[in-house]
Parts: C-alpha cells; sequence; structure tokens
C-alpha cells in the first residue's frame, strides 16, 4: 500500500515545527517594525535590538539611501530582465565585480543573486563525482545543502580541530587517489553561530602536505575582519592561500546579492557552469548600484569598522566581567551560553522582550544540544555603550530568574513539554 505523501508532514511536524502553535509570530517569524536600527518597534513596544546583521550600520546609511532611491528611479525593480548569459549584464555588473575582486584581493569575481543558493552551487560546480569534499561539521546549511548534492565521498571533521582536519585530508587523499579526483576543503571564514574564526593560517599550511583547494564562506567576515575589511583570511594573513572566496552582501553590505572571487580562470568557469546563475534572473539594478555605493563607504571609511569594534570589544567584556559565558569568539558575533530547557527559553526571551525592551536571537535545540540556550547578538556601528550598558544590566536580572528557577516555574504552568 502506498502511503500519502503527505502523512509523515502532517504526524510530525519537525524538532522546531512542533513548538509552532507557541513560538510563532513571537519567537519565530516575528514581526519587527520601523527604520532598520538598533531601536526597532515589535509588539507594539520600542525594542533594543540585537538582531539585525547590519555590522556597519550602511541599512540607513543616508548616502546608501540616496543610492538606493536614485538606482530605483533611474531604472526601476525589474532591470535588467533576464539571466546575465542572455539579456541581463550590464556595465554595472562588470563594475561591481572588478571592484569586489580587487577589495578581497583576488584576480576576478562574479556576482551572485543570494548567497545561500550561490553557494549552493558553487560547490555543485567545482566538483565531480571523482572528488572529495572535507569540510567543518558545524559548516552553515547552505554549505551542507550544497555538499548533498555532491555524488561522491565526502568527509566532516570535528569543529576547528587541527587532527580532526589531518585525519580526514589523509582519508581524502587516499580516496581521491583510488578515484583519480581531486579534494575540495570547505570551511567558514567566521562561524556565525559560536563567532569563532575558521582555523584558516593551519588550514592553508597544509597546502604544503596534502593537495587540496580551499573554498571559504566568510559572510560574516568580510567588512569586519582584517585591517582593510577584506575578511578573515587579511585578519590571519592568508588570503592568498583561499582558492576560491565567498561571501554575502547580507551582513556588511546590508543588501541583496553576494560574489565568489577566485583566480580568472575559475571564475570563468563558474560564470558558464554556476547553475544558479545561469538560470536566473540577473541581479537587479537597485542591489548592483546600491553594493557599488556600499562598497565605496566599506573602502573609504575605516571608522565605520572602527566604531564596530569599540561597540564589540565594550559588549563582549562587559559581559566576560560579569562571568556570562560567551564560549571563544573571536569575531563580531556575540554568543552567551546559558543552561535551560526550551520551555525556560521561551519564557527568559519572553520577559526579556516585555520587560527588558530587548530583542535577540535564541538558538536551543536541536541547533545545538538539549540543556544550552544559546542568546546571539550582533553588535553593529549603530549601537550605542547606553545600549551595551542597558543590556548588561538585563541579562543579570534574567541569568539571576534562570538559576532560583523562576523561569522554570512559570514554563511549567505554560508549555506541555518541560523536559525538552
Amino acid at each position: 500500500m502506498v502511503k500519502d505523501l503527505f502523512e509523515r508532514i502532517q504526524n510530525n511536524k519537525g524538532p522546531l515545527g512542533k513548538w509552532a502553535s507557541q513560538a510563532e509570530g513571537y519567537f519565530v517569524f516575528p514581526k519587527l517594525e520601523g527604520e532598520l536600527g538598533p531601536r526597532m518597534q515589535f509588539g507594539g513596544k520600542n525594542i533594543l535590538n540585537w538582531s539585525i546583521n547590519d555590522y556597519l550600520g550602511l541599512a540607513n546609511h543616508p548616502e546608501v539611501r540616496q543610492a538606493d532611491i536614485d538606482a530605483a528611479t533611474q531604472f526601476g525593480a525589474a532591470y535588467p530582465m533576464g539571466a546575465r548569459m542572455m539579456s541581463g549584464h550590464t556595465k554595472y555588473h562588470e563594475q561591481l565585480e572588478n571592484e569586489l575582486a580587487e577589495f578581497v584581493m583576488k584576480p576576478a569575481a562574479y556576482l551572485l543573486n543570494f548567497g545561500y543558493q550561490g553557494m549552493v552551487s558553487i560547490i555543485d560546480a567545482l566538483v565531480t563525482k571523482n572528488d572529495i569534499i572535507v569540510y567543518d561539521v558545524d559548516s552553515h546549511a547552505c554549505i551542507i545543502d550544497g555538499v548533498r548534492l555532491h555524488m561522491g565521498k565526502r568527509f566532516t571533521y570535528k569543529h576547528n580541530d587541527l587532527e580532526s582536519i589531518e585525519k580526514n585530508l589523509q582519508r581524502a587523499t587516499k580516496m581521491a587517489t583510488e578515484t583519480g579526483g581531486g579534494i575540495l576543503f570547505i570551511t567558514e571564514g567566521v562561524f556565525g553561530m559560536r563567532g569563532q574564526q575558521g582555523k584558516l593560517k593551519e588550514i592553508v599550511a597544509l597546502k604544503e602536505k596534502y593537495n587540496f583547494r580551499l573554498l571559504v564562506d566568510d559572510a560574516h567576515g568580510f567588512g569586519t575582519l582584517g585591517k582593510t575589511g577584506a575578511g578573515a583570511g587579511e585578519e590571519q594573513g592568508v588570503q592568498d592561500g583561499i582558492d576560491v572566496y565567498f561571501s554575502t552582501f547580507a551582513k556588511s553590505m546590508a543588501n541583496i546579492g553576494a560574489f565568489v572571487a577566485a583566480d580568472q580562470d575559475i571564475i570563468d568557469y563558474l560564470k558558464y557552469n554556476l547553475r544558479s546563475q545561469m538560470f536566473a534572473k540577473a541581479l537587479p539594478m537597485i542591489q548592483t548600484i546600491g553594493s557599488l555605493k556600499r562598497l565605496e563607504l566599506l573602502r573609504n571609511h575605516p571608522e565605520l569598522k572602527d566604531k564596530l569594534w569599540e561597540n564589540v570589544n565594550a559588549l563582549q567584556n562587559g559581559l566576560r566581567e560579569r562571568n556570562f559565558n560567551i564560549g571563544d569568539t573571536n569575531t563580531c558575533v556575540t554568543p552567551v551560553y546559558l543552561e535551560g530547557s526550551v520551555p525556560e527559553a521561551m519564557v527568559m526571551v519572553n520577559d526579556l522582550r516585555e520587560n527588558y525592551g530587548i530583542f535577540l536571537s535564541i538558538v536551543i535545540y536541536p541547533v545545538i544540544p538539549k540543556g544550552i540556550i544559546l542568546l546571539r547578538m550582533i553588535p553593529t556601528t549603530s549601537h550605542t555603550i547606553a545600549d551595551i550598558d542597558e543590556t548588561l544590566v538585563a541579562f543579570e536580572a534574567i541569568r539571576e530568574k534562570l538559576v532560583n528557577g523562576t523561569y522554570k516555574e512559570i514554563a511549567s504552568r505554560t508549555t506541555v513539554d518541560l523536559d525538552a
């Protein structure tokens, strides 16, 4: 007997979906309103927002807003129509690619419509069934989904673990010798959940011993790390050792789109084989011209990054001084680890939003292990020291309520699965 395809879906909503009746519209799919920035509105209340990846505060920069307006006025939202290969190619797309390549110190670059689909398609294009992929177990979902398309062998290594990295490179080398293929090594410049930089320096050094090519997803490093803002590779002094550099516009650039940069022959290959771009409408002019202005500001105003790091250091040092566990982050991403159940986390976040006016991202099982609550904050250039002080006071208060059982008691009266 053939089952109804939807039976499984109807009976099992998934580890996150099972909370939908309690969480949707508040904990997930919340509606933030007002102008993007540290102070917005949520549920009719003013809140202090730590949950937007506008690292450099460009989303509402007056020059950026004007550039977006001018592009929309001149070209509208539709231009150009068609894929780049057919009818959607412009001098502005070329200009942005050239400037991005120069900024990240690579010979060439290619624009992508979205970071997620771009990374999935890059992985698919770079490897054949004879090639081997080695990647970090904590890689972003876009990397994992790209690897899933791979018809050949793949090995995961323990997060940022050099011993595990080398062990899996040895396994990959043996396998590639048998298949006649090559090795693609994938890691992140900055791991967006924990805030750690990838071990790029050490991985590049392993190229002297093993024959592999390195793909780096630097979504959170671009614009925030390195002397010029060129990312984690520049920060660690190994930008030349990155064979394929990728980043999105959705973080420091406060825009839609992404890019990949590499040697000219690799970019030429991707242009003609990257299915997510070959068969997709070109990036609209609003995003293309708007990104040119954003990149100009990123290049010419280092004080934006300086202010960002002033805020990052103030927040992270303040948390450490108050004995909060923020792991070993060495980037702007600021995780706070607490012990508690999913229901306790829900009560805590409700308290933060309703009684302290603070909005941030909450990460729970199955993204992280059971019994751990991760409160993830993204400091930006637009935040103030007063914002940070207000947040530190609130965090001390909620930690006390978590420790003394207040949240657990409330959760027992309002949720159904206290042991989650």
